[in-house]
């Protein structure tokens, strides 16, 4: 008999080996430059356990919102961050991106911090100085690079705590072959707090009440190569009262974005193509309160402001092996248009309003930037190069009479466009034995928003004109730093001073009561102030970091950071020459400890402390200093399944956040006690 061969198709198979495939979202990582830089990583998992991402940025003094209140209590308008305490503004100092997307608002430059909830993001990232290279408008003081999480499966938080605070969070996380869906939201309620209290309270102060909700989605697809796309869909809205009386401030907005990106291959090249596109709104209105704060007149209703932002940037980067060392380089281009306008009520007489306002205008900023750096042993240096050209357009702001429809005031702003070169350089040395030393020079620049340029707005009985004639704010600054990291501990220190050229103030111009031209009527106990390019800023600053683990269980950790700015109003404001800047504290700090107390038990317990700082340009309204502390309990019951405690402001302090001109003071949150259940998959 003879044996014949088999057919190929029955001969037999080896199992098919499928390589596996893990879907990420379409980014390159951060450039090796950043040691170079005052960078600071934030744990994933003390943001998650943060019930806003601008609370768990707490952690790191002086990285603040424009007012001591966390996000849960501010109005949108004061929700910019600012880093290092050199000069805090509404629109912020900071530039915030998610995924290399700019989430400032279009139109205000804040950040409505309850878009995103803390359980999805994976990392977080602070850098601390202006940001040329990469980053370019408005980081002025620094970035705050966020990621979303990767991380399979999900999680479901519910919590419910003091006045009536309800929070449900949600996110979830399945890949199907080549695709991977990440969705997210959260919905959340308070009936808040009065933020003035004791006898200068009346009938006027009310509950800051709270409804947020958010929902995010992101599709990842891999491609072969190493390529990822992405797309992310996100919508939100934010409806407070501002606890005085009837007044009231809803942010809503929705975004979408592309990125199509390639990790580095075999010829050691990656890139990054990126488009997105933001809308937003905003409703906010106010009203002059009595002497006796028991009546609120109404004074502004800022009903509509529809804006937009579109952007696109794109990335290619390199590294090369040499025998000097290995070098890493990167070329870019990125674009941001802005455009919007606010639409309000104004001129409240006989039971209703009877003047009408528009007021916008459309803004761009589009730049080309190449940042390199070369390590070597124990050296690494880094540098990088911007040219950017900004520009403001289409500017306008019409008034007119509600009754007649007669328009009372029309104005226009002539086209402006300048050119800004900006740079940064940063040399670093490993040194051994867990040392190293750093230094770095830098510069940025951050254009006025559309709302510094053409809003005016009122708080209370103060009233703030626009200016549409503002120029860039540019900042210039070097730092130097060591640090020291063994097997227990990390200590870093370093050293700052900074410059702000054309920095822009809110400038007291007159007190109330008085009728002035454009402004209108400032009631008895207000001011009338302007935007302006107030000369400059000059602060130094030490900052300290560090922990220890004293067991394998426990760690403690402290930060202080110590900023001495002084302005110098030169010929625009001299009145300002030698006063510190508004809500700008000369000391900020923390000390805390993580205890796992048992292999199912955590606690974990956080002190901050403020120095007294300014809610005026004048330096005429303080804020006293104070302490507040803030404590955390989870116990993980099952592997899936966590219930936790927490307490912020636990010895109930009272901690001032604003100042009217009779020295009535505005409150952030009482003790404030919530309770929780985290599930996982």
């Amino acid at each position: 008999m003879i044996d014949l061969p088999l057919e190929p198709a029955l001969q037999p198979q080896e199992p098919t080996r499928v390589a596996e495939i893990i879907v990420r979202a379409a980014r390159i990582p951060p450039l090796s430059a950043e040691a170079a830089f005052a960078e600071v990583q934030i744990d994933a998992e003390k943001v998650r356990r943060s019930q806003r991402i601008d609370q768990a940025l707490g952690s790191v003094p002086a990285a603040t919102l424009f007012r001591r209140a966390d996000s849960l209590a501010a109005n949108p308008t004061t929700q910019g961050l600012s880093l290092r305490a050199i000069a805090p503004t509404g629109a912020g100092r900071a530039l915030v991106t998610l995924d290399g997307v700019p989430i400032n608002d279009p139109f205000g430059g804040w950040v409505i911090w309850g878009q995103i909830i803390p359980e999805g993001i994976g990392r977080l990232d602070l850098v601390r100085g202006a940001g040329s290279g990469p980053y370019g408008a408005g980081a002025l003081t620094g970035t705050v690079r966020l990621e979303e999480s990767d991380q399979e499966g999900g999680l479901l938080d519910f919590s419910a705590g003091s006045r009536g605070a309800l929070r449900a969070a949600a996110l979830g996380r399945v890949q199907a072959g080549r695709a991977a869906l990440t969705l997210a939201g959260s919905h959340e309620t308070s009936d808040g707090y009065v933020p003035v209290r004791g006898p200068a309270a009346g009938l006027a102060d009310v509950p800051m009440d709270l409804l947020n909700q958010t929902l995010s989605g992101r599709l990842d697809y891999g491609f072969d190569n190493d390529v990822q796309l992405s797309i992310r869909a996100a919508g939100w809205e934010e409806d407070r009262g501002s606890g005085l009386g009837s007044n009231r401030a809803n942010a809503s907005g929705h975004s979408v974005s592309a990125t199509l990106a390639r990790s580095i291959g075999a010829d050691g090249l990656s890139w990054k193509l990126q488009a997105w596109e933001i809308q937003s709104n905003l409703f906010n209105s106010s009203g002059a309160v009595s002497a006796a704060r028991n009546t609120l007149t109404p004074a502004n209703v800022q009903y509509r402001t529809p804006a937009r932002g579109r952007g696109a940037n794109a990335a290619l980067r390199g590294e090369t092996g040499l025998a000097s060392g290995q070098m890493q380089w990167e070329v870019g281009l990125d674009a941001r248009f802005n455009d919007g306008e606010t639409q309000e009520l104004f001129r409240y007489m006989q039971g209703e309003f009877t003047r009408g306002r528009r007021a916008g205008g459309e803004a761009s900023v589009v730049g080309g930037y190449v940042d390199a750096s070369w390590r070597a042993g124990p050296w690494l240096l880094a540098g990088g190069l911007r040219l950017d050209q900004w520009e403001n357009k289409s500017g306008f702001r019409i008034e007119d009479d509600q009754l007649t429809g007669a328009v009372t005031l029309d104005e226009s702003e002539e086209q402006r466009r300048d050119e800004v070169m900006s740079a940064r350089f940063g040399i670093r040395r490993a040194m051994g034995n867990g040392w190293s030393a750093r230094a770095a020079a830098y510069s940025g620049f951050r254009p006025a928003t559309l709302n510094e340029l053409h809003r005016p707005f009122r708080v209370g009985n103060d009233l703030t004109e626009a200016n549409a004639a503002l120029v860039p704010e540019k900042l210039k600054g070097l730092d130097i730093g060591v640090g020291h990291e063994g097997t227990r501990h990390a200590l870093s220190a370093s050293v700052f001073a900074n410059t702000i050229e054309d920095v822009v103030v809110n400038v007291t111009l007159a007190q109330g009561p008085g009728t002035f031209p454009r402004a209108g009527f400032v009631p008895d106990g207000g001011v009338l102030r302007q935007r302006l390019n107030a000369g400059t800023v000059e602060a130094v600053g030490v900052e300290l970091s560090g922990e220890y683990r004293i067991a394998d269980t426990l760690i403690v950790r402290g930060a202080l950071a110590w900023t001495d700015a002084e302005m110098d109003g030169g010929s625009a404001a001299t009145q300002l020459t030698g006063l510190r800047p508004a809500q700008a504290p000369e000391w900020s700090g923390n000390v805390g400890a993580d205890w796992q107390a048992t292999p199912t038990l955590m606690l974990a317990v956080t002190a901050r402390y403020e120095s007294d700082r300014y809610d005026d340009d004048l330096n005429l309204r303080v804020l006293k200093a104070g302490w507040t502390v803030d404590a955390r309990a989870e116990w993980q019951v099952v592997p899936n399944a966590a219930i936790w405690l927490a307490a912020d402001n636990l010895l109930d302090e009272e901690i001032e956040t604003s100042m009217t001109a009779t020295g009535v003071a505005g409150y952030t949150a009482p003790r404030t006690v919530r309770a929780g259940v985290r599930l996982s998959y």
